[in-house]
C-alpha cells in the first residue's frame, strides 16, 4: 500500500525536478524580455530619477546577477512547496479518478492545476515585464489576480465534484458535461472580474511584452504540468508494485 510518507516524499522530488526545469526556462527564455524590459526603464533614468525612482546601476543594491540566481533558487523553492501540496491533494483526490492510472491522474491533476492557477488568471491578467504598471495599483492587481486564482481553484474543486456526481453516468456524457461547465464558468470568470487597471506604455515594443508573457506563461507550464508528469512517474511505478505485492499476499 502507498503511504503518505512516500508520496510526499515523490512529490518534493517532483516539485524540485520541476523547480529546477522552470528555473532554466527562466533563465534562458524569460530573462531575454526581461532585460530587454529592463533597457526601456533604463532609458526613463532622466525621469525616473526627478520622481525618486532612479534604476542606475550604481543606486542599485542586488546586481541583476544576484537577482537572476535568487530569483531562479526561488523558483526551486517553490517548486519543493507545490509538490508537497501537489502529494497531499493527490491522495484527497483519489474518488474523483476512478479507473484512471497514476500517471495519467497525476497529469491530469497537473493540468488542471496550472489551468486553475497559471492559464486562467493569465487570460485576464496576462504577467506585465518591468517598465510596465503603476505602482500605485500594484496591491489592487494583486488582489484581482489572488481573486482570479481562488476562482480557477474552485472551479476545479467543482469540476471533480461534478465528475463524482455523474458517475453513474458513461465516459463521454460525464466528460462532455464536465467540460461544458468548466468552459461556462471559466467565460463567466473572465467576464465578471474587471479590466486590468494598467496601460501599456507606448515606448514598450508588443514583441517584447508578448515576448515576456508568454514565456512566463511556458515557465509556469513547466511549473506545474512538469510537476504532474514528474510525480506520475515516479508514483506509477510504485503503485503498480504496490497492487503486485498485496495480490502476491493474497494469493
Amino acid at each position: 500500500m502507498t503511504t503518505y510518507r512516500s508520496l510526499a516524499l515523490r512529490g518534493v522530488a517532483a516539485g524540485g525536478i520541476a523547480g529546477v526545469a522552470s528555473a532554466l526556462v527562466q533563465l534562458l527564455v524569460t530573462e531575454i524580455p526581461i532585460r530587454a524590459a529592463l533597457a526601456v526603464e533604463e532609458a526613463r533614468a532622466p525621469a525616473g530619477e526627478e520622481a525618486g525612482h532612479s534604476h542606475g546601476g550604481g543606486d542599485e543594491l542586488v546586481g541583476r546577477g544576484a537577482q537572476v540566481v535568487g530569483g531562479m533558487l526561488g523558483v526551486v523553492i517553490v517548486g519543493i512547496a507545490v509538490g508537497l501540496v501537489f502529494a497531499t491533494a493527490y491522495a484527497l483526490s483519489k474518488r474523483w479518478f476512478t479507473g484512471s492510472t497514476p500517471f495519467s491522474r497525476s497529469f491530469a491533476f497537473g493540468a488542471a492545476v496550472f489551468g486553475a492557477v497559471a492559464l486562467l488568471p493569465w487570460l485576464k491578467y496576462p504577467a506585465n515585464p518591468p517598465a510596465v504598471g503603476d505602482p500605485t495599483t500594484v496591491n489592487y492587481r494583486t488582489a484581482l489576480y489572488l481573486g482570479v486564482v481562488v476562482a480557477g481553484l474552485v472551479i476545479v474543486w467543482a469540476a471533480g465534484w461534478l465528475a463524482e456526481q455523474l458517475r453513474a453516468q458513461s465516459q463521454p456524457v460525464r466528460t462532455t458535461a464536465v467540460l461544458l461547465a468548466v468552459a461556462a464558468a471559466t467565460a463567466a470568470v473572465l467576464l465578471a472580474f474587471p479590466a486590468p487597471p494598467d496601460t501599456i506604455p507606448a515606448d514598450m515594443p508588443v514583441n517584447v511584452l508578448w515576448q515576456f508573457r508568454l514565456s512566463s506563461l511556458a515557465q509556469l507550464a513547466t511549473l506545474y504540468v512538469g510537476i504532474g508528469v514528474v510525480f506520475g512517474l515516479l508514483i506509477d511505478p510504485a503503485t503498480r508494485r504496490a497492487k503486485a505485492a498485496e495480490k502476491a499476499a493474497v494469493a
